[in-house]
């Protein structure tokens, strides 16, 4: 009775005998996967690892073809696709053989065979394809298409699954040339009610199976519960199996792919990560890759001679590095010239294009990749722009171990949110937020990240650049900056950029009002780039100076702290001498209010230098909280009338006889060595006949100004003295 009943619910529901066979679950043995590939791109690749995860059969169609199919950006195409298909299908003689069929290298899978498959048996048709809110190639053909109660109406030929027999039906009438549009195809056989009905077809209106983006962005949102990532459509609360970024929505499930299926979870954080490594530990130097470093000069720079410190410091065989260096600015040729003069040949080989070879930047970038691409044995083309401040000498042994053809480090802008990476692209191609891109910048969520645009540092392999980008001219566009042409091309090739956030790189220096009008002009960087100032000229013992109390007292009430590097020593003393124009050392003095000096010295003062608004931040930031740590109760803005550089010489003015400053605290910092730059020297403080005849150069002597500390310079015998003073709190 129970079999009478299941053949009447068949004949009632206009379902085949074989349709009721079907009634239990579809055995997972029973699918198979066909897609089109003719060449293998990291799109193809996501796609099969996505296919992994789950266990799907998959069967590559087209391998080593040409495609002549058309693409998305220059309709119509495809027909090589439904070609390939057809063929494929002769070979398949079962009955219950169930076929999904669907693009790949803008495709993933979000769940499994077993899902598919039950979802397909509950549309309850022989075939189901993919829907779409936007109708394509041929809007006339809207007014034929089935009306729906809810969902989408459209017809997407990029997926659709079925049994082989109503496919094999379904395809019989093809044939079309290879650049025919196959979703024009398939949508005629929809549209006309016989072959729909014949072949059974419908459509997944409601993205149970298929998610198209196209058309679907604000629909779709990744979903994270139980350690898995999904996407959900939030219009219609389903749970697509299948995620296809058809058309102009690559970057969209770029971005999904980061995370589905399960790359990165809260819970696990990057599950692929150390996958398809290249280890480099344990290899002798000469089997070291070969890489070719591109630095690149295109504007005034702060730091360029700390840039070279860096590169020579990577832990990287140099005897396996080549060096191209494009410098267009003739303020930085000194400093090229001295890395060149002392480094040259350490490294397998170094090209260098100058400014008097006026070649412009996006072509200098193009030489630079032929100096790898006709190299064979250059494995990598690592490009830096001179601004990257390269902290961690690992970074390029981390970028080869993660073995990919594109990727770069993540930098970023002390203070700022800024990254050399985009999460996102605006409609015209400019900078966008993604949902992610400050968790990421921010190192809440760490991994690797397939990102639609990267600059100033990337490391990408040289077969990449034989193959995929070997078109010259990637840099040149009418309407976009090199680097957006050119992550635009590599974009429309379709080579995945990678970033990553797993380990601390370094930073990119701000660029901004850069001046080259002084001999040193880093000095000036303590508001554009006050890490990397602090870097280069505060002492690196000067944290252990509020933290570890490392202050010496020689004196009483006389505070000894160190404070500058010896590279801050030298370029003030050069700074000044360079400047020239010393004081006479005599009691009229135009400088000051007031015109006159009670105790004049041989000095140059920093505003004659420009740099009174930097040495009072330096002074704000760095003499200030040991002040108020020394004498407690007091607070200041470490304001000043008075700061400048001191010379004392045998010949000139030796001494300084006994004085008051005029400021609440004095601050006297050592610019050279003595017993090797000067014998002599010294501060002597009378009421407590105590003196500081050594200063160390770099070390600070602050003590009060009025009153209590009656002080005195004592004689340089022989050499140049150099001091930097501060009346501070006048």
């Amino acid at each position: 009775m129970r079999g009478v009943l299941v053949i009447l619910a068949c004949l009632f529901a206009s379902l085949s005998p074989l349709d009721c066979n079907q009634q239990g679950s579809i055995p997972e043995g029973d699918l198979l996967v066909l897609t089109v590939a003719t060449q293998e791109t990291d799109g193809f690749r996501r796609f099969l690892r996505s296919a992994k995860h789950f266990n799907y059969t998959i069967r590559v169609l087209g391998k080593g073809e040409t495609w002549k199919g058309g693409d998305y950006m220059s309709p119509p195409g495809g027909g090589q696709k439904v070609r390939l298909l057809k063929s494929a299908l002769e070979d398949i003689q079962e009955e219950n053989k169930v076929i999904l069929f669907v693009d790949s290298y803008d495709v993933i899978f979000s769940s499994g065979p077993k899902e598919l498959l039950k979802k397909f048996q509950q549309a309850k048709h022989r075939v189901v394809f993919s829907a779409e809110t936007l109708i394509w190639p041929d809007r006339h053909l809207e007014d034929k298409h089935p009306h729906v109660r809810e969902g989408k109406r459209f017809l997407g030929a990029g997926g659709f699954i079925g049994y082989a027999p109503n496919l094999k039906q379904m395809l019989s009438d093809w044939s079309g040339a290879d650049s025919d549009s196959d979703q024009l195809f398939f949508t005629k056989i929809y549209i006309n009610p016989e072959k729909r009905k014949s072949i059974n077809i419908t459509l997944d209106n409601k993205c149970r199976l298929f998610q198209n983006l196209h058309g679907a962005l604000d629909e779709v949102m990744l979903k994270f519960e139980d350690g898995r990532v999904r996407a959900r459509n939030v219009l219609y609360d389903t749970l697509p199996v299948i995620v296809h970024g058809n058309g102009p929505t690559k970057l969209q499930i770029n971005y999904l792919g980061n995370y589905i299926p399960n790359l990165w979870m809260f819970e696990t954080g990057c599950t692929i990560c150390n996958e398809d490594l290249r280890p480099l530990s344990g290899l002798q130097e000469s089997e070291y890759p070969v890489v070719v470093i591109g630095i690149f000069i295109q504007q005034p720079t702060p730091f360029v001679t700390v840039f070279f410190e860096r590169l020579l410091n990577l832990k990287y065989p140099k005897n396996r590095l080549r060096l191209f260096i494009y410098n267009q600015e003739y303020h930085h040729e000194p400093h090229v010239r001295t890395f060149l003069e002392y480094h040259e040949s350490e490294y397998q080989g170094v090209k260098l294009i100058g400014p008097e070879e006026d070649i412009d930047p996006e072509t200098s970038r193009d030489i630079g990749f032929d100096m790898c691409r006709e190299d064979i044995d250059c494995v990598y083309f690592f490009s830096i722009d001179v601004d990257v401040v390269l902290k961690n000498k690992d970074t390029l042994r981390i970028l080869i171990e993660l073995n990919k053809p594109f990727i770069a480090p993540m930098m970023s802008k002390p203070g700022r949110l800024w990254t050399n990476f985009w999460g996102a692209l605006s409609a015209d191609g400019y900078y966008a937020r993604s949902e992610d891109y400050v968790d990421i910048v921010q190192g809440r969520r760490v991994g690797l990240w397939n990102v639609p645009y990267v600059s100033n540092i990337f490391l990408i392999k040289a077969d990449t650049l034989r193959t995929d980008l070997k078109d010259p001219d990637l840099f040149e566009s009418e309407t976009l900056d090199a680097d957006m042409a050119f992550c635009s091309k590599v974009r429309d090739k379709g080579v995945f950029m990678f970033v990553t956030n797993m380990h601390t790189f370094g930073r990119v220096l701000s660029t901004e009002n850069y001046q080259t009008n002084h001999l040193h002009n880093d000095l000036w960087q303590i508001f554009e780039n006050p890490v990397e100032w602090e870097e280069r000229y505060i002492h690196e013992n000067y944290s252990k100076v509020l933290k570890d109390g490392l202050i010496e007292m020689p004196c009483p009430d006389v505070y000894w702290f160190p404070v500058f590097t010896d590279v801050a020593c030298k370029h003030l003393i050069e700074e000044m001498e360079h400047f020239g124009q010393w004081s006479g050392g005599g009691n009229v003095d135009k400088r000051i209010q007031g015109g006159y000096e009670n105790v004049p010295t041989i000095d140059i003062h920093m505003n004659q230098v420009g740099y009174d608004k930097e040495w009072h931040k330096f002074l704000l930031d760095y003499v200030a909280p040991v002040t108020e740590k020394m004498y407690p109760g007091y607070f200041t803005r470490a304001q000043f009338d008075l700061a400048f550089v001191v010379r004392y010489k045998p010949d000139e003015q030796p001494a300084l006889s006994p004085h008051h400053d005029a400021s609440t605290f004095t601050i006297n910092i050592a610019l050279n060595q003595v017993g090797v730059d000067y014998q002599g020297g010294g501060c002597r403080f009378l009421r407590y006949n105590c003196s500081v005849t050594a200063p160390r150069r770099g070390w600070a002597l602050m003590h009060p100004g009025r009153l209590t500390h009656y002080h005195e310079g004592l004689p340089t015998v022989e050499g140049v003295r150099y001091i930097s003073v501060s009346f501070v709190d006048p």
